[in-house]
C-alpha cells in the first residue's frame, strides 16, 4: 500500500489532518489500532478553544458542533466562597469557546473521511515506523491477522503518548521536558442538568472542584484527589456531598445531584517532547506533548499542530520548498510552551499541594483576587483559555 501521508492514530489529530489533507488534495491513509466504536465513545476533552471552532467549521466539520455544541462566552472562579465570572468576548476582542466533547468531533470527522476521504483502517495496529530519516518512510502494521507495509512521502504520528511513532526518534536527538503532579481528577459524568451555565472552577482548602457539562442534561464534574485513588473508593454520596463543600458560596446557589453514570480517575502531567519533527516523520497531539486538562488545552494543541502541518504540506506541494516542514518544529513548540506554561498556571493556582503551608494557600488565594480585580490579569488568563494564535 501506498500514499503520500501516513496518519498513524484516528484521534481528533490524525482525524482533522487527513480532513485538511483532502480538502487540499492530498492523498492519506489512516490507521487506527482501535475498533470504529471505541474510537467514537472514549472520553476525552470536552472544550474546544475559538480557532479549533473556526478550523473545524472551515475544513466542513461544523455542522452538527454548531448546532448541538454549546458556545460558552466565559468561565467562574469560585475561591474563599466567592464568585467571579470571567467575560471572553469582552477581554479578548469576541473569542469564545465551545463545550463539544471530543467524542462527537471524532464521529464528526469519521463520518467525513468514510463518505469523501483516502481509506481510513479501524484494527489496524502500527508496528514500527521505518526509515523515518530517509526519502523514504514506512509504516508497518497489522490488519486482519496479516502483517503489511504502508508506504509514504511522510508519515505523522497521532498515536498519543504510548504510541510507536515517537520511538523512531534517535535517544540521541530526543530532549523530554516532564513534571507528575502528586494529585489527580475523579471524574464524573451524571444524568442531571449542569447546576451552572459555564464552567466553574473551584479553589478550595480540600482541594479543586471543576463543574463542567457535556450536553443541557448531562454533567461533567471533577474532583482534586491523590494520585493512585481508585475511583470506586468514592460512593456516589460521597462524591456528591465533597462537590457541594468545595463549590460552597455566600449565595444561594445549589448544586444538583443525579445518578452517576461513569466515573474514572485522570492523572496530572506537563509532557513535552524536542523535536516534534525527524526526517520524514512528524509528531503531533499526545505523541509529543501532554498538558493537565486544567486549562483545556490537550485537543486543541492536537489541533494546532495539524493545521500547522497541513500548512507545510500544502505549501511543499505548491511551491516545492520544505521551508515551512523544516519550520514545523520550532513553530509548534512556541505555542506547545505557551500551552504548557498556562495550564501550569492554572494547575498550581487551583490545586492545593499535600504539603501546602499556609504561606501557600495566600498566595494562590492572592493570585485568584488579582484576576479578580485586575483587567490585565483577567485578560491574559481569558487569553489563554480561549487559545493562543495557530501556527
Amino acid at each position: 500500500m501506498r500514499t503520500t501521508v501516513g496518519i498513524i492514530g484516528a484521534g481528533p489529530a490524525g482525524l482533522l489532518l487527513a480532513r485538511l489533507l483532502h480538502n487540499a488534495g492530498i492523498d492519506s491513509v489512516v490507521l487506527e489500532s482501535r475498533d470504529r466504536a471505541y474510537v467514537e465513545r472514549r472520553q476525552r476533552a470536552g472544550i474546544l478553544e475559538q480557532g479549533t471552532v473556526d478550523v473545524l467549521r472551515a475544513a466542513g466539520a461544523g455542522e452538527r458542533m454548531d448546532r448541538e455544541g454549546l458556545r460558552h462566552d466565559g468561565i467562574e472562579l469560585r475561591f474563599d466562597r466567592r464568585r467571579h465570572r470571567v467575560d471572553f468576548p469582552a477581554l479578548t476582542g469576541g473569542k469564545s469557546v465551545m463545550v463539544y466533547a471530543q467524542t462527537e468531533v471524532c464521529k464528526d470527522l469519521i463520518a467525513l473521511q468514510l463518505k469523501e476521504g483516502g481509506p481510513l483502517l479501524f484494527e489496524a495496529e502500527a508496528l514500527a515506523v521505518e526509515g523515518a530519516g530517509t526519502d523514504h518512510p514506512r509504516v508497518r502494521f497489522r490488519h486482519e491477522g496479516t502483517e503489511d507495509v504502508l508506504e509514504c512521502d511522510y508519515v505523522v504520528g497521532c498515536d498519543g503518548f504510548w504510541g510507536v511513532a515517537r520511538r523512531a526518534v534517535p535517544a540521541e536527538l530526543s530532549r523530554t521536558f516532564e513534571r507528575t503532579y502528586p494529585f489527580g481528577w475523579l471524574g464524573i459524568l451524571a444524568d442531571v442538568a449542569p447546576s451552572h451555565d459555564e464552567l466553574v472552577y473551584a479553589r478550595h482548602d480540600r482541594g479543586f472542584a471543576l463543574l463542567s457539562m457535556r450536553s443541557p442534561s448531562v454533567s461533567r464534574l471533577y474532583l482534586q484527589v491523590p494520585a493512585g485513588t481508585d475511583a470506586d473508593s468514592w460512593s456516589d454520596e460521597e462524591i456528591w456531598d465533597e462537590l457541594e463543600r468545595r463549590f460552597e458560596t455566600a449565595d444561594d446557589w445549589t448544586l444538583r445531584r443525579g445518578p452517576i453514570t461513569q466515573k474514572s480517575v485522570t492523572p496530572m502531567r506537563s509532557y513535552v517532547h524536542e523535536p516534534m519533527r525527524y526526517g520524514r516523520l512528524f509528531l503531533a497531539g499526545d505523541a509529543a506533548h501532554i498538558v493537565p486538562p486544567t486549562g483545556a488545552k490537550g485537543l486543541n494543541l492536537a489541533v494546532g499542530d495539524v493545521v500547522t502541518l497541513a500548512r507545510a504540506l500544502t505549501h511543499r506541494r505548491e511551491t516545492g520548498s520544505d521551508a515551512l516542514l523544516d519550520a514545523y518544529s520550532a513553530t509548534c513548540l512556541r505555542r506547545v510552551w505557551q500551552a504548557e506554561r498556562f495550564s501550569y498556571d492554572m494547575t498550581t493556582m487551583l490545586h492545593r499541594a499535600p504539603d501546602a503551608t499556609p504561606f501557600d494557600d495566600r498566595v494562590q488565594l492572592a493570585r485568584l483576587d488579582r484576576i479578580a480585580s485586575s483587567r490585565a490579569a483577567e485578560t491574559d488568563l481569558a487569553e489563554g483559555y480561549t487559545g493562543f494564535p495557530l501556527g
